[in-house]
């Protein structure tokens, strides 16, 4: 697989439900100059794909957005919504995607990343709870969508509750959203039910939906999942950390095949990668740019081994075992250009992230490709979550330290600083673009605690698009 323009150039796809299918992020590898030696103009007219200097946003201060931008407070954490009074925004936002309704509305379905101890929790509905310790979950949150791209929010609600953790997912090509609890505590730690699973939430729901735990998909520190729309194969991607002091550390990459299409509940068999001839390749040292490696997939015997819970390496330690390659931290992934772009948010011998492409090419194997390793923070500081518009520009939420920034990316590679915070406060997360692509929606986290102070914040950006990459 050739590491090129051309193969880069591949236009967005939309699936049903609004999922926008990401143009290869091959150009990641040309984006290689530190942030401060980027120069940013108000114009792509000389070549640069940037929107000018973020300046602090009249709309919301807290934010630094470019000349041309608007940006709207759509929700903020510990307040009530501004659609219903009586309904007090829930903490910790993370993960999230959007999808066009039939009555021409928009739906985003949020993630909340709810850590606090068993014995602190409040549901965030005690009705439909999956546990009456579980303080995370999803809301879903219904807009109308103007002609200029700004968005007027009409209904907030609670769409599952009582899981624990809720950190990222992934949406579908059957309008549901994919739900993930990074974590595998249980009864052990005071909570009613074993965590560690994934969820799914009907997009076309009213209420809570049922919170059914998906556990043929495993039981470990789930992180993310994407979907190949030709096949209904789920990839998941698990955060945990490497030590090279600590044997049978470190994260592996799954694949989920469903024993029925769009059925999740009805099971299936869970997989782990592996890279032919370099049984349990450690990819987050010494790796280069562009070496590709075939793959295979070994089996999970036991998705939901019994000692999830004391240890949260059981369902990784079964793949080690037959020669699973480990990463360091995986975080977002996404499908696209026939495959699936995933992130190592602390890879690299920077240990500031990277980027991995796998494309399947048969049932049971592969090829792997490192199309960006970081060499500094400068450049960029652990990559989170990523999405495309359907223009085909590419935004990356940073997870690092200080000052924390959106990122666009054009399809040449070229970088840019699109929007940021004006302090550390909390990072950004859940980025998704609208079907149509004329607005932005993207979250800062805010506590992950009940008694936290951390404000978080759900907000929609739009503007002059045309001026630049994204």
């Amino acid at each position: 697989m050739p590491i090129d323009r051309r193969s880069f150039l591949h236009s967005s796809t939309t699936l049903a439900g609004g999922a926008v299918l990401a143009p290869s992020l091959m150009g990641l590898a040309a984006c290689g100059q530190p942030r401060d030696a980027t120069p940013l103009t108000p114009s792509p007219a000389d070549g640069t794909p940037g929107y000018g200097e973020p300046k602090r946003s009249t709309d919301v201060p807290e934010l630094f957005v470019p000349a041309g931008f608007r940006v709207a407070r759509l929700s903020q954490t510990t307040m009530p919504s501004q659609a219903d009074s009586g309904f007090i925004v829930p903490q910790a936002l993370d993960g999230m995607a959007c999808f066009a309704m039939p009555n021409g509305r928009l739906r985003l379905v949020r993630n909340h990343e709810m850590r606090d101890p068993a014995a602190a929790v409040v549901p965030l509905s005690a009705r439909g709870a999956y546990d009456m310790k579980g303080g995370g979950g999803t809301t879903t949150l219904e807009l109308r969508q103007e002609r200029d791209g700004s968005v007027q929010l009409l209904r907030e609600f609670v769409s599952l509750s009582g899981t624990h953790v809720n950190c990222a997912g992934g949406m579908t090509p059957w309008r549901t959203w994919i739900t993930c609890e990074e974590t595998t505590v249980g009864p052990a730690a005071g909570y009613e039910q074993p965590h560690g699973y994934c969820f799914e939430v009907p997009v076309d729901g009213d209420g809570v939906a049922p919170a059914v735990p998906l556990k043929a998909m495993g039981r470990f520190s789930h992180e993310a999942v994407a979907v190949d729309p030709a096949t209904d194969i789920v990839y998941l991607t698990e955060d945990r950390s490497w030590a090279a002091d600590r044997p049978g550390t470190g994260s592996g990459f799954y694949r989920f095949l469903p024993n029925a299409r769009q059925r999740l509940a009805e099971g299936g068999r869970l997989q782990m990668l592996a890279v032919d001839g370099e049984p349990g390749l450690l990819t987050m040292q010494g790796q280069h740019r562009g070496v590709v490696r075939r793959t295979r997939w070994v089996e999970i015997a036991d998705p939901d081994p019994a000692n999830a819970e004391q240890e949260m390496g059981a369902v990784f330690h079964q793949g080690l075992a037959l020669g699973g390659a480990v990463f360091q931290r995986l975080e977002g992934c996404w499908y696209g250009d026939g495959g699936i772009f995933f992130n190592a948010t602390s890879g690299g011998d920077a240990n500031a992230g990277q980027v991995w492409f796998f494309r399947p090419t048969g049932a049971d194997g592969g090829e792997l490709v490192l199309i960006f390793e970081s060499p500094s923070p400068k450049i960029m500081d652990s990559p989170d979550n990523i999405c495309v518009s359907p223009r085909g520009g590419i935004v990356i939420c940073e997870d690092g330290s200080g000052v924390q920034f959106l990122h666009g990316l054009t399809t040449a590679g070229d970088r840019f600083d699109f929007i940021h915070t004006s302090t550390r406060s909390t990072e950004f997360c859940g980025a998704c673009f609208s079907p149509d692509g004329r607005t932005l929606f993207v979250n800062t986290q805010g506590s992950t605690s009940r008694t936290g102070t951390a404000i978080g914040a759900t907000y929609a950006v739009w503007g002059a698009w045309e001026r630049g990459a994204l």
